[in-house]
């Protein structure tokens, strides 16, 4: 069987697992696969907003020679926030590398690896699940911790009032008053409250659950289009978990857990949010470790540690992430659900 000393070498430290890891494919996560949240690296595990008014105002006429009228400073506003610690851990006993030979096709060290490897895969899916449901927190405004109660109201910390939920009947809606709705309710309001950080790069994205989304393409006004974006498709397949774009948005049958509740969205709501520069971000705050002092926060950490009571009867695979899911501008985060 393989020596658990064999966990002592520099295969399994900090580093080496970190590679090791950022060379694995993981299962990819709608939120994370768009982009929008900007990596911020920090060296502490406080990160510090700052916000400025920057409103506009019209200037008057006034006579020649008379004073200008003098600006007035929109006044700043520093807000600290904390980083969040999610870690999680699992034990490679002794007795599981029972099976592992130290001679044959695979050499020792390159099968406690694959194991190792193994693990780490399981921890990494549990922290990329974790990520995703602290992303699709942010793009609501409150990011929930996995027993649901609240980490960061975003609405709450800037002092925002959240834009009341929009109303949909699909029953009584006629033709051309979805896209009005659309467009007077959630895309203008939106793009108003984005100011500058709304670019015409910028694009309105919609999470949609199972119940608003089937009621929603199949709108006589909504189908027409939506069979002519999928022209190219055979359009006898299913239309779940598909996307389109209408009215300005890209609507997205968001597709979460299996369970439909731990990581989704409701049944008969939709969620509205910018993909525009600096609205969402993730700070990732530094590592509890010697060897991560005064260095700059990653994504995760790994570490492999030897069974602390002297017995060498087992290993602990951990991994660590420190990561702040920041949403800069909650006022631009729209919802809508169907009418009861």
């Amino acid at each position: 069987m393989a020596t658990m000393d064999i966990f002592k070498s520099d295969a399994f430290s900090m580093m080496s697992l970190i590679e090791a890891i950022e060379a694995s494919d993981f299962k990819p996560q709608f939120l994370g696969s768009l982009g929008i949240f900007e990596s911020n690296p920090q060296r502490t595990r406080r990160v510090a907003v700052e916000s400025r008014g920057d409103s506009l105002a019209l200037i008057p006429t006034s006579q020649v020679g008379a004073p200008p009228q003098q600006a007035t400073h929109d006044k700043r506003t520093v807000r600290i926030f904390e980083t969040t610690r999610l870690a999680k851990a699992d034990a490679i006993h002794a007795e599981e590398l029972q099976g592992i030979r130290a001679f044959g096709s695979e050499t020792e060290l390159e099968a406690v690896q694959t194991e190792v490897a193994r693990r780490l895969q399981k921890l990494m899916s549990d922290l990329e699940l974790t990520w995703e449901h602290h992303r699709l927190g942010a793009v609501q405004g409150v990011v929930l911790d996995a027993d649901g109660s609240p980490i960061v109201n975003y609405f709450t910390e800037f002092g925002v009032q959240q834009p009341a939920e929009v109303t949909f009947n699909f029953a009584t809606l006629q033709a051309g008053q979805v896209r009005a709705k659309i467009e007077s309710q959630i895309v203008r309001p939106m793009i108003r409250a984005a100011k500058g950080a709304f670019t015409p790069g910028s694009r309105i994205i919609a999470l949609v659950g199972d119940d608003f989304w089937d009621q929603f393409v199949n709108h006589e006004e909504v189908r027409q289009t939506f069979l002519n974006y999928q022209a190219a498709a055979d359009l006898r397949q299913p239309t779940a978990f598909g996307t389109f774009r209408y009215a300005g948005v890209e609507w997205v049958n968001y597709r979460g857990t299996d369970d439909n509740s731990t990581v989704a969205i409701g049944s008969g709501d939709a969620k509205f949010f910018p993909a525009a520069p600096g609205i969402f971000q993730v700070a990732w705050g530094p590592a509890e470790f010697m060897d991560a002092v005064n260095m700059p926060g990653r994504d995760v950490v790994p570490l492999v540690l030897p069974d602390p009571s002297g017995r060498n009867a087992y290993v602990t695979v951990e991994v660590y992430s420190y990561p702040l899911f920041l949403c800069t501008r909650p006022a631009t985060l729209y919802r809508a659900t169907l009418a009861t």
